[in-house]
């Protein structure tokens, strides 16, 4: 039949080699979800600073067109509070 020892040194070597896979695996999970996710925040972080001097730009513009034509300016926030003054009205 089966040698009890050799069966007991199989299995425990088994058991040994199981969890070298499964540490190995978890490891190697663990770091490319971790570069992974340190290339996201680094793509993150530049469409931030693009964002940022887009908008940037963008409100320097709306600053000059604002003192280019104050008046224009003044007449058009006033309609649209009137008119927003009114769809508050109805609901």
């Amino acid at each position: 039949m089966f040698d009890q020892a050799t069966l007991i040194n199989e299995l425990q070597a088994l058991k040994r080699d199981i969890s070298s896979v499964l540490h190995t695996t978890a490891e190697g999970v663990f770091d490319s979800s971790k570069s992974g996710a340190e290339t996201l925040a680094d793509q993150i972080k530049t469409a931030m600073n693009d964002l940022g001097e887009t908008l940037s730009q963008d409100e320097e513009q709306l600053a000059r067109l604002i003192a280019d034509r104050p008046m224009t300016t003044l007449v058009s926030a006033f309609a649209l509070g009137v008119v927003a003054g009114l769809l508050m009205r109805r609901n």
